[in-house]
């Protein structure tokens, strides 16, 4: 049997195929309500099936954002399903939006929910919180290590109420005196270079664009590597990260970036986003020249 490619492996696949944009799909209550769908599993189910036949074969990775299935309950759930099935057939790469993050066997069993191989809520990452301290995921490293997963851990994040709390400076332990932001990236990159078998990572960091680095005390450079630390960069369009920014905001991470994009696509709405999506992409493409 064939050795499955790690996530960071089939990560730089993607991007050297058909580029760095990563779609989101956040079926928002007013965005259903502009696409003429109803605000309902049902309505978040076509919403988000409508974004993956425009994504596929023009972008290659999707970020379904669980929260807006998740408050339809059960039927949303499956409405997200049914989704990250279809994106699978489609041979896109996925990345849920959940967030996770807790101890113990809890979140052992977040990470099997969404990193187990045929299970019904499958995908190729998911995003994951330290904040309880970066040894609480150990468990779900081993899972994404073991199951040619990936996973993207909040370091930086693009909301301005994360500031106070990712500067703040540790006290105490190996970390003490670098900012909570700065201490999640070096373990990271360790965990990368401890684990990955080739140059790829398959840790990844969520590092916003809209994120001053060097405030944060985070050395851009470190994630270059070998191996390499995707990172997870949201902060464009909507929030006001511009494409041809990329380079400058991320240096020398910038090849290593997912430029997610979701409310300035989506907004093109069911008839126009396809052609958003293609626009979108050939500018991301073209930042890599």
């Amino acid at each position: 049997m064939a050795e499955t490619l790690s996530f960071g492996a089939r990560l730089a696949g993607v991007f050297d195929v058909v580029g760095q944009l990563c779609v989101g799909i956040d079926p928002h209550a007013y965005l259903l309500e502009q696409w003429g769908l109803p605000d309902s599993a049902d309505g978040a189910r076509e919403f988000g099936l409508i974004v993956v036949d425009a994504a596929a074969g023009q972008a290659g990775i999707v970020k379904p954002q669980v929260a807006f299935f998740e408050r339809h309950g059960s039927a949303g759930f499956a409405a997200l399903e049914a989704v990250l099935a279809a994106a699978r057939a489609a041979g896109l790469m996925v990345i849920a939006d959940a967030k996770r993050g807790d101890l113990g066997t809890s979140v052992e069993a977040y990470g099997e929910a969404w990193l187990t191989p045929g299970g019904p809520l499958e995908v190729d990452a998911m995003t994951i919180s330290a904040f309880q301290g970066v040894g609480s995921i150990a468990v779900p490293i081993r899972l994404a290590f073991e199951s040619g997963k990936g996973l993207f851990v909040l370091a930086a994040t693009s909301n301005p109420e994360a500031r106070d709390i990712q500067t703040a400076k540790i006290s105490s332990g190996g970390s003490a005196g670098h900012t909570v932001a700065a201490s999640i990236v070096r373990d990271v990159v360790g965990w990368n270079a401890e684990r990955s078998s080739d140059e790829h990572g398959s840790i990844g960091l969520v590092l916003g664009a809209t994120v001053d680095f060097g405030e944060y005390g985070i050395d851009l450079s470190s994630l270059a590597g070998p191996p390499s630390t995707p990172v997870l960069a949201p902060g464009f369009g909507h929030q006001g990260a511009r494409y041809s920014d990329l380079g400058s905001l991320y240096g020398p991470a910038a090849p290593l970036a997912v430029v997610t994009a979701s409310r300035s696509i989506l907004q093109a709405g069911p008839r126009d986003i396809a052609d958003a999506v293609r626009s979108q992409a050939r500018e991301v493409l073209a930042c890599r020249a």
